[in-house]
């Protein structure tokens, strides 16, 4: 449980550090990270599996990189769920994915437990 609010609190942080970095991505507060950080993560746990399913060929004829389109679609929904949480275009959408996965990635790197 500890290590599942952990997760979510250091995805807000990413989410915070992308908003301060990437323009066109723009979250209003830490607070607003927070619920967006909530949001995605249920989003991911609920459909990633499935939309990945569906993807099936593109996954296997993009060695698995088409993870970040179904990522970056899980931000977009992400994106007209939550109040105070705007990305301006598809590229940054799909930007903002990629280095949230890498963001994401670190902190799991850095804290193993």
């Amino acid at each position: 449980m500890l290590r599942l609010l952990l997760q979510w609190l250091l995805s807000a942080v990413s989410l915070t550090v992308l908003s301060n970095f990437l323009p066109g991505f723009r979250i209003n507060n830490f607070g607003t990270a927070i619920v967006v950080a909530a949001v995605y993560g249920v989003l991911h746990v609920l459909l990633f599996k499935f939309l990945a399913l569906l993807a099936f060929i593109p996954r296997l004829l993009t060695f698995g990189l088409f993870d970040f389109v179904i990522n970056a679609f899980l931000l977009f929904l992400t994106d007209k769920l939550v109040d105070g949480f705007k990305i301006d275009n598809l590229l940054i959408t799909l930007v903002a994915a990629v280095l949230l996965a890498i963001l994401n990635s670190i902190w799991r790197l850095l804290l193993p437990f």
